[in-house]
């Protein structure tokens, strides 16, 4: 896969959803009387960085919960975006949705204000396992939304899925891949789950009210997921995510991966330029006082060091299918002892000048960039 353009993505975090789901460690809030106010903000902010980003490739839309936003407050959202910076012709414009929020009118909608890419936040087909995650959704209900989203025309959708949830028989997991297979979806996004500290699901498994699978199960659903994706002619190019093509990646996440520059817009949005990142406080209130104030509403901002850059670059990269030049990992005689090792383990391999992670090394993939610090 060939490297995109060094062209900077735009992230907007709309920080509403109807209410919190129990696994999620996400900002967000359930308290919709500030929305209005925050989409002022949120052009506010734009503000501040129009001449620092000039022209952007992707945009996403993220959150909390984008679909929830009335649509005429997304139009103006999206329309003060347009006439603040400059987006490329073929931008990328992606929006998440959760299922009970997609109607046929919502749809059309969406599709004419310049929705190119839907991401469902589907998570699974299985009721129970809805009701214990905390959706608002039913599995009938996911499906139908596919169905909408298609009917309307949209040509790219993307279906967030989880995996490893308790209770979660492989046998399950694997019809419910199968069942979302039936709408052919451009992209899928396969999460394992994660225990966030402060949620309800944690404080569930940490009472020993609910199980998780053991790391040996929890492998072999990561492989069978693989397995099942790839033999049904998707592209496993990042460790939780498939295409139906490499055109079809999500381009924005890729900025992210390949250590790109991004800017990101709301409440506890993170961006980074190349060299610095910053994220934004993760408060409605304070995010628009401060910019009310003429202040950027920052939380942290940090200049990363040559040594801390090249560590995200590996972290990032051996998340990837194509990895990472040779030339990230060191030339010296430490790190190329500690390459020669991982690929006499079968964790990475060596392809005309790209160091790459094998399936094995996938499984270790948060440790592999330890393998070359200092």
């Amino acid at each position: 896969m060939g490297r995109l353009p060094k062209e900077p993505g735009l992230y907007v975090h709309v920080p509403f959803c109807r209410g919190k789901c129990a696994y999620c460690g996400f900002y967000s809030v359930s308290d919709w009387r500030a929305m209005s106010a925050w989409g002022e903000a949120l052009l506010r902010e734009a503000d501040l960085y129009r001449d620092r980003f000039h022209r952007f490739d992707t945009l996403y839309v993220g959150g909390g919960t984008p679909s929830v936003l009335p649509l005429e407050d997304l139009r103006k959202i999206l329309s003060g975006l347009r006439e603040r910076f400059s987006f490329a012709e073929d931008a990328e414009v992606t929006l998440e949705v959760n299922p009970e929020d997609v109607t046929r009118d919502s749809a059309f909608f969406w599709r004419e204000e310049g929705i190119s890419r839907v991401s469902v936040g589907v998570q699974a087909l299985d009721d129970a396992c809805l009701k214990t995650l905390g959706r608002r959704h039913t599995s009938r209900r996911a499906l139908e939304a596919l169905e909408t989203l298609r009917r309307a025309g949209f040509a790219n959708l993307s279906v967030d899925l989880m995996w490893g949830l308790p209770d979660q028989s492989l046998s399950g997991w694997l019809e419910t891949l199968g069942a979302i297979l039936a709408y052919s979806p451009e992209h899928c996004s396969c999460y394992e789950l994660t225990l966030e500290e402060g949620t309800p699901l944690t404080a569930m498994v940490k009472a020993g009210r609910l199980q998780l699978p053991d790391e040996e199960t929890a492998c072999e659903f990561f492989e069978r997921t693989s397995d099942f994706l790839k033999s049904r002619g998707y592209i496993h190019y990042e460790i939780s995510n498939f295409a139906r093509s490499e055109a079809l990646v999500s381009r924005h996440n890729m900025k992210y991966w390949r250590h790109g520059p991004y800017l990101g817009l709301g409440p506890a949005a993170h961006s980074f330029d190349g060299r610095r990142r910053w994220a934004n406080v993760s408060s409605v209130r304070e995010y628009g006082q401060n910019l009310s104030d003429g202040r950027a509403p920052l939380d942290f901002l940090e200049e990363l060091t040559p040594g801390q850059l090249r560590l995200e670059t590996l972290l990032l990269g051996f998340r990837m299918h194509e990895g990472v030049p040779v030339a990230a990992v060191g030339q010296e005689e430490t790190p190329n002892a500690a390459l020669s090792r991982a690929v006499a383990e079968g964790l990475l391999e060596l392809r005309d000048g790209t160091v790459v992670p094998t399936r094995k090394g996938w499984l270790v993939a948060d440790s592999l960039p330890l393998l070359f610090s200092p």
